[in-house]
């Protein structure tokens, strides 16, 4: 017990779950005093609470409406959860470290690769610059481009603010709006907007490839064949999982619309379900196919060591590929001229089992206390899990009970099944042996 509640000896793995709470109990406290609120009433912490670990975990989700019900300090303190929860907490907590002058300790270290899911222990301090420059930088960029769409419409200074808070949340992946209820809500009202299209959906990219996939990106800037193998894969499966959502979404769910509007549309809505949380149309105007489609795309999600959720484009290529090689009797999963490691292979199974899992039994409890159609609870818990946002209008009807079940899936989306399992596991015992192998039939 005195193990348990030390920090010095907490794992890496139990250093990130605890931050994240850390992280949650300030932003509930903020949330809940007066000054957050536009009335000056203050926040119940239902609300308060619910909004904070979506911010945290950088879902979107939210039971009140950002621009309506918080006051421009209760949006600063969604904006800094959204900030930190995207970074991540260790991340900053380092980072002030460095600020500090401080040395950076080897516990401090290990924890960082663990929450940026860096291969190796070497080099971190400089990965750790690359990411805040490279954040901060994009972010800027975003906000710049973004600014003279909404300074024309809200006046310069809350256009900049405007343009600030979108192109964080874009980014890091969030999904949180604060156009209040204009053009529909989220960002319907500039559906038809090439800059504010292109722009959003390049933040949205920009930080669900992964800070270490961008690293090898700018160490080997266009050569394909340097990259390495998990860079291959996310650019692999980030363009796939744009196209074909994007044509399927063209052809089937936007046929009445004007062919400039359909493309950037269709375009829109195939990168915002992995895990942005902005929509350009009405998402409870689509049909249950298309409904279908966005869970799938919640579901899986961005990339390792990004600001996305989901089980990760790498896990769903893993087990693509898993199942390819057991088509053609192959005993090894080969792609790009390299072997993927059988640890590999049983962890993307087991994240995939463990999302099933929460997704499946979510969907099912919210169905039975709520009293709501599967489809439709499908698409709010596969938000939640894959700290996607999107949503068919259903959380703020939701009951306290069901609403408290989408905060633990966007907990769990956001920290990771890998990182849940090992914090609950802080110690691995050694193997002293292995039991007889026998051969079972399945299939």
């Amino acid at each position: 017990m005195h193990n348990i509640l030390t920090p010095r000896f907490w794992s890496p793995f139990q250093m990130i779950v605890m931050s994240f709470w850390g992280l949650i109990a300030a932003g509930t406290i903020l949330l809940m005093i007066p000054a957050a609120t536009a009335e000056g009433k203050g926040a119940p912490f239902l609300t308060a609470f619910f909004t904070t670990v979506s911010a945290s975990c950088v879902t979107g989700l939210t039971v009140e409406n950002t621009g309506i019900y918080w006051s421009g300090f209760g949006q600063a303190v969604i904006l800094f959860l959204i900030q930190i929860g995207g970074l991540g907490v260790v991340t900053m907590a380092v980072t002030l470290t460095m600020a500090s002058g401080r040395r950076i300790d080897l516990m401090q270290r290990s924890t960082m690769q663990e929450a940026l899911a860096v291969p190796q222990l070497g080099g971190i301090v400089r990965i750790l610059r690359f990411i805040l420059k490279f954040t901060f930088g994009i972010e800027a960029i975003g906000a710049l481009l973004l600014m003279p769409v909404f300074c024309r419409d809200y006046g310069w200074s809350q256009g900049v603010w405007m343009a600030v808070f979108h192109a964080v949340s874009a980014f890091c992946n969030a999904g949180f709006d604060l156009l209040g209820t204009r053009g529909g809500g989220s960002l319907m009202a500039y559906a038809g907007d090439p800059l504010v299209n292109l722009t959003i959906m390049a933040l949205i990219v920009a930080g669900g490839l992964g800070f270490i996939t961008w690293a090898d990106l700018h160490v080997n800037g266009w050569r394909f064949r340097a990259y390495r193998l998990q860079t291959k894969i996310i650019l692999t499966m980030t363009g796939l999982l744009i196209v074909v959502p994007a044509a399927i979404l063209f052809f089937q769910e936007l046929s009445g619309e004007p062919f400039g509007l359909r493309v950037l549309e269709s375009l829109f809505q195939a990168v915002t379900p992995r895990t942005a949380g902005f929509n350009t149309i009405d998402i409870e105007s689509l049909s249950e196919e298309g409904r279908i489609i966005l869970v799938v795309l919640m579901l899986t999600g961005g990339s390792p060591g990004s600001t996305a959720g989901g089980i990760k484009t790498t896990t769903a290529f893993t087990l693509a590929a898993t199942a390819a090689a057991s088509l053609r009797m192959r005993a090894d999963v080969e792609c790009f001229s390299r072997r993927l490691a059988p640890e590999t292979r049983q962890q993307a199974l087991t994240i995939f089992l463990l999302y099933l899992m929460l997704f499946s039994g979510s969907t099912y409890l919210i169905c039975v206390l709520d009293s709501i159609p599967v489809v439709d609870c499908m698409v709010e818990t596969s938000s939640a899990l894959g700290t996607v946002g999107l949503s068919i209008g259903l959380t703020e009807k939701l009951g306290s009970i069901s609403q408290l079940v989408l905060c633990g899936l966007m907990f769990f989306g956001r920290v990771g099944a890998l990182t849940m399992i090992y914090a609950m596991h802080a110690r691995r015992r050694p193997s002293l042996g292995r039991m007889p192998e026998e051969k079972i039939t399945v299939g």
